[in-house]
């Protein structure tokens, strides 16, 4: 494959890392609102954008949330988990994704 077109590839919905995958989100998946975890960097644009292209859905609505990683301890040891975004996305009605498939 022609490394250009790799690029423009991964670019269109690189910026999707990955579904959130929990009780809540499953039964938010029924009303037609899905949850993934984005590139930090990633606008509402970006996110529709690639959302359309990889699942082939119409998207309506986006709200997006900056999560702050928790302070963690282990004894004397403190640690931070890393920060990062996630992205709430309503569907057109009728529209569908299937993460959850098979689980």
């Amino acid at each position: 494959m022609d490394n250009s077109k790799m690029r423009a590839d991964t670019k269109s919905y690189g910026c999707i890392l990955g579904a959130v995958l929990t009780e809540k989100t499953t039964r938010m998946g029924e009303l037609g609102q899905y949850v993934f975890r984005v590139d930090k960097r990633a606008t509402k644009t970006d996110i529709k954008r690639s959302v359309e292209k990889a699942f082939r859905v119409s998207v309506v609505k986006i709200n997006t949330i900056n999560v702050r990683g928790k302070v963690k301890r282990r004894g004397r040891d403190i640690g931070k988990r890393r920060d990062y975004k996630k992205a709430i996305v309503w569907l057109k009605p009728g529209d569908k994704i299937d993460i959850v498939e098979g689980l």
